[in-house]
C-alpha cells in the first residue's frame, strides 16, 4: 500500500470521478484507474461500485476513507511541525450547519486563507444534531455548532458569541404595525420554523408549550434562506437567528416583531476532541475563528 495510492483514493473519493480526479492530480485516467484496481486487489474488498457511468463509494470504501483522511491528515501535520509556522501546509477539516457555513464562517475562511495559503481547507456543512459525531468519529478536526451551551467531557468547546434569534415578518403582515404583541395575538398565524429536531426549533416549540400553547400551524423548512423568503412573501412569521435578516431587515423586506423568547440563550460555539493534538495548522485557525467571530459581541462565557 503506496502513499500515491491512498492520496489517489481521497482524490477519487472527493470528485467521484476518475477523469477529473487525474486531472487534479497530474495523471491520466489509466493510470489512477490501475492504481485503485491495485488497492482493491490488496485490500481484497471494492472501494467503488462503478453503476454505469456513476461512481460511489461502496460501505467498505466509507468506512477506509474515514481511516485514511485521517492518517493522512496525521502525515500533513507531521510535516508541518517541522517547518515555521508562517509556511504552513496541510488539510484542516471543518464542519458546521448551514446557517454558520452560510453566515459566520466565510469570513473566518478568508482570513486564515490569506495567512496559510498552503492549507487545504475542506468544508462539510452537516446537521446540527450530527456535529458532535463527527468530531468523535475522526471526520473533522473543528466544528462550529449554533446551540444552548455544550457541556461534554470528550469535546473542548469554546463559546464565541451569543445569537440573538427574532421574530420576522413582512412589512404588510397584520403584525407587523404592532408595537405591543399578546401572545393571543398569534391565535390562527403560521410560523415558519426550521424542522423538529433543530435546536432552536425545539427551544421554540417549549417556550409555546410553557404557555399552553400546543396547537402551533407550522411551515416546516431545511434552511433559513427558504424561510427568509416565505416571510417576505406574506405566508406567515419567520423564527431565525438575528445574523440571517440584517440585510433583510435594512432593505425593509423584513420588520421585527415585538415578541421575544424568555431565557433563549444560543451560542455559536467551536468544538474540537480534547484528545486531539493542536498543530500550529489548526492553532492558527481556531485563533483565525476566535479574532473573526468573537470580537462580533466581546468573548461569550456560559
Amino acid at each position: 500500500m503506496e502513499l500515491r495510492q491512498l492520496n489517489m483514493f481521497r482524490t477519487v473519493a472527493s470528485t467521484l470521478n476518475f477523469s477529473r480526479a487525474a486531472e487534479s492530480m497530474g495523471y491520466v485516467p489509466s493510470n489512477v484507474t490501475m492504481q485503485i484496481k491495485a488497492l482493491e486487489d490488496e485490500l481484497g474488498v471494492r472501494l467503488f461500485d462503478r453503476l454505469g457511468k456513476q461512481l460511489v463509494l461502496t460501505g467498505a470504501g466509507k468506512r477506509f476513507l474515514i481511516h485514511i483522511e485521517s492518517a493522512l491528515d496525521k502525515l500533513d501535520e507531521a510535516r508541518n511541525a517541522i517547518h515555521d509556522d508562517e509556511h504552513l501546509s496541510g488539510t484542516l477539516t471543518i464542519s458546521a450547519n448551514e446557517v454558520l457555513c452560510a453566515y459566520r464562517l466565510p469570513v473566518v475562511f478568508h482570513l486564515f486563507r490569506s495567512k496559510h495559503p498552503g492549507v487545504r481547507l475542506i468544508f462539510r456543512s452537516v446537521p446540527n444534531q450530527q456535529l458532535k459525531h463527527t468530531l468523535f468519529e475522526g471526520t473533522a478536526d473543528v466544528v462550529f455548532m449554533l446551540d444552548e451551551p455544550i457541556r461534554s467531557t470528550g469535546l473542548a468547546v469554546e463559546p464565541l458569541v451569543e445569537e440573538t434569534f427574532r421574530f420576522y415578518a413582512a412589512p404588510d403582515h397584520p403584525l407587523a404595525q404592532h408595537t405591543v404583541l399578546k401572545l393571543e395575538d398569534f391565535h390562527g398565524q403560521v410560523f415558519l420554523t426550521n424542522e423538529k429536531g433543530c435546536t432552536y426549533r425545539t427551544m421554540f416549540d417549549r417556550a409555546f408549550e410553557k404557555k399552553g400553547i400546543d396547537t402551533i400551524t407550522h411551515l416546516e423548512f431545511q434552511n433559513a434562506e427558504a424561510i427568509k423568503q416565505c416571510a417576505m412573501a406574506g405566508i406567515g412569521i419567520a423564527f431565525l437567528p438575528e445574523l440571517t435578516t440584517e440585510a433583510e431587515v435594512d432593505r425593509g423586506e423584513l420588520v421585527v416583531l415585538p415578541w421575544q423568547i424568555a431565557d433563549l440563550h444560543v451560542y455559536t460555539q467551536m468544538l474540537w476532541h480534547k484528545d486531539k493534538w493542536l498543530s500550529p495548522m489548526l492553532l492558527s485557525f481556531l485563533e483565525a475563528a476566535r479574532e473573526v467571530i468573537a470580537k462580533e459581541g466581546g468573548t461569550a462565557h456560559f
